[in-house]
């Protein structure tokens, strides 16, 4: 202890003050790698121990990029087994959402056997109570507060879509709904606007969660797209007021369910026209004369369609170059898919709580990782025509 504190000293003498944090950090890490190698391989670096494990086998170079800069690293490697510095691998707040979620699991004693299993490769044994609740309590605050934030401008699309988790109620186990709602701003921008968990989807459900985002800012919106809710859709006509798109992907499964296995790519050809088209007035033209057509064989795919024209249509009355993005909830799908792939770890949630501890965490991160990219989802110069701002109603030539 005293050769490093005398080595630190040196450090901080000879080295330039722009140079020193980095330079710290460097020792420090050495330091940290030095004691972690020695626990690994029973034995310090040239000590002669009957004791060791491993033998060392030389160094590897990394470079660690810091707040200070980069730090030079030179990794101990091992003739046996593997070694990689516990201070390189940060746990994301996904992560730590997940690991509190089993945590406490674990704590209230109801985890199966695949949670305990997962416990024990974490090296959870022996978790306290006490250290459960401060995990849990700092991932809730910020969770909390990037559900709870303002929104602020306009926003003409949304997209909304449900995926379904398993969490304990009541000493049952029941199936619980996760809605995520996402929408891209009058800059284009896209983000996360908010979520919410419940055990149904009935009207009043939807109304309340559309009105939280309502107090918190959501305006100006055109179109929200998601999947065939009846109680949904009478939600967005009484608070927001726009116009509702039923997904396509969603609608065309349910077409498809009234064709046999033999006609299904032709059916799905046939509609497929009536998308193909170049405007509104069109497609409705190409979508009537399909349905016309299928009436004397398939009746109840034509009457579907009669029933769907408007819904299935609705994005055909927006910008050609945003309909790609708008005529179904696919721009959700590779979220969803994130949630479900660390949802399907964890299993049965134990409370609710821990269900908006992980996806809030997860949506937390996929928004800050949209917050950086360069390009915009939607470019200014095609979202801009839909603003109610006047100050995004410029003429092209002044824009």
């Amino acid at each position: 202890m005293t050769d490093d504190m005398m080595n630190l000293r040196a450090l901080v003498e000879k080295t330039p003050d722009s140079d020193l944090l980095r330079e710290m950090i460097g020792f420090a890490a050495e330091r940290l790698m030095e004691l972690e190698v020695g626990a690994a391989t029973g034995a310090a670096y040239g000590e002669k121990n009957p004791l060791r494990t491993a033998q060392r086998n030389g160094y590897r170079e990394r470079d660690w990029e810091t707040r200070a800069g980069t730090v030079e690293l030179r990794i101990p490697k091992l003739r046996r087994g593997s070694y990689f510095p516990a201070f390189l691998e940060p746990r994301r707040l996904a992560e730590k959402a997940l690991t509190a979620v089993i945590q406490e699991a674990y704590v209230q004693g109801i985890s199966t056997r695949s949670v305990d299993d997962l416990v024990r490769a974490m090296g959870l044994e022996g978790i306290s109570k006490s250290q459960v609740s401060r995990l849990c309590g700092e991932i809730d605050e910020r969770v909390q507060t990037f559900l709870g934030r303002p929104i602020e401008g306009e926003w003409p699309y949304v997209w909304l879509d449900a995926t379904y988790v398993k969490a304990r109620r009541d000493h049952h186990i029941v199936s619980v709904a996760v809605i995520v709602a996402v929408g891209v701003n009058a800059d284009g921008r896209r983000e996360v606007l908010g979520m919410t968990v419940g055990h149904s989807e009935a009207e009043p459900f939807w109304v309340e969660f559309l009105r939280t985002l309502a107090r918190r800012g959501l305006r100006g919106v055109k179109l929200v797209t998601s999947d065939a809710h009846e109680g949904l859709k009478a939600a967005i006509a009484k608070v927001l007021g726009a116009t509702w798109q039923r997904c396509r992907v969603h609608f065309m499964r349910n077409a498809l369910a009234y064709a046999g296995k033999t006609q299904r790519r032709i059916v799905s050809a046939w509609i497929g026209t009536a998308f193909a088209q170049d405007d509104a007035a069109a497609a409705r033209k190409q979508w009537r004369e399909v349905a016309d057509q299928a009436r004397p064989r398939v009746p109840k795919l034509a009457a579907l369609m009669d029933e769907a024209e408007t819904d299935v249509l609705a994005y055909m009355g927006f910008p050609a170059q945003h309909r790609v993005k708008l005529h179904s909830t696919n721009p959700l799908e590779r979220l969803n898919g994130e949630i479900k792939r660390r949802t399907d770890v964890v299993g049965i949630f134990p409370n609710e709580a821990a269900i908006v501890r992980l996806v809030g965490a997860i949506l937390l991160e996929q928004n800050d990782e949209w917050a950086v990219q360069r390009a915009r989802y939607m470019t200014l110069e095609t979202i801009a025509p839909l603003s109610e701002d006047p100050i995004f109603k410029l003429p092209a030539a002044a824009a």
